[in-house]
């Protein structure tokens, strides 16, 4: 099923254009583009953690999308920007230009159908700054398209309140949240017999600086961990994955909605 977690009646590659060229009120139609990555994510959860939950989040808000509301979804771009994982076997990166140029041109492509609205829905940690950087070109080159540059789990949703404080702080990779989001909606692909805990290592404490934050430092992973894990996926349960999921998704029906009724502000009037 090319489809994925996608509705099939949600999916942009299943209509013809002439379906596109019939379409009604083309301009506030929503168009997401999931972002995902292909990288490791420890030695317990498969490459394909953020393409499948960006993938899983949006096809369970399109089940619960409103039919008065237009919306489809792009095939996912499964490849992103990863090179802070390129140490470790199986991790798959695009350069910075590389995914910059791909989103650009699936922009620009869109918008020549005639949309005016799209959803850059990112899933990746390495990368929002690339996609912030595509959604400001885009709208410099097309002045009437409406582009966000959203990440997936920026959304309101209750994971916060399942984590503990630590989790919250350190448990960015492969922990507690991704791995029950995992359990969730691709449970044979889990292998919790090898996980492990691990923080983030050297960070002194109480320090301004940060891995991200306002005051961030580069690094790639083997600088802090030695197996790819950022966070305690031994914490992880199916029932807390479902709960994430069940939130995120409610999250993402609001934000669509917010942007199908959205109007760019238009202050300049030109001449």
């Amino acid at each position: 099923m090319m489809h994925s977690f996608i509705p099939p009646h949600r999916f942009f590659p299943y209509l013809t254009w002439t379906d596109i060229q019939a379409m009604a009120d083309r301009e506030n139609v929503v168009i997401v583009q999931p972002v995902g990555a292909i990288e490791q994510h420890g030695p317990h959860l498969p490459l394909a953690v953020d393409a499948a939950i960006g993938l899983a989040v949006l096809g369970k808000a399109m089940e619960k999308l409103p039919a008065n509301v237009p919306a489809y979804a792009l095939p996912s771009l499964y490849y992103g920007k990863s090179n802070e994982h390129w140490h470790f076997p199986g991790t798959i990166t695009l350069s910075a230009q590389t995914l910059m140029a791909t989103l650009i041109e699936t922009g620009e492509s869109i918008y020549r159908a005639g949309f005016r609205k799209l959803v850059l829905m990112n899933s990746h940690g390495g990368q929002p700054q690339v996609i912030e950087i595509v959604a400001r070109d885009l709208h410099q080159i097309y002045d009437d398209f409406a582009v966000f540059p959203l990440f997936t789990w920026n959304v309101p949703n209750l994971a916060g309140e399942l984590l503990t404080p630590k989790e919250r702080s350190l448990g960015i990779h492969a922990g507690d949240a991704e791995t029950s989001l995992l359990l969730s909606i691709l449970p044979d692909q889990v292998r919790m017999e090898r996980a492990a805990t691990e923080y983030p290592q050297g960070i002194p404490a109480n320090s301004l600086l940060s891995m991200e934050g306002k005051l961030s430092f580069a690094w790639t992973t083997r600088d802090l961990s030695q197996s790819g894990v950022l966070g305690d996926p031994t914490a992880a349960t199916r029932e807390k994955g479902d709960r994430i999921l069940e939130s995120l998704s409610d999250g993402w029906v609001q934000t669509i909605k917010e942007i199908y009724d959205f109007q760019l502000p238009q202050t300049w009037k030109g001449g």
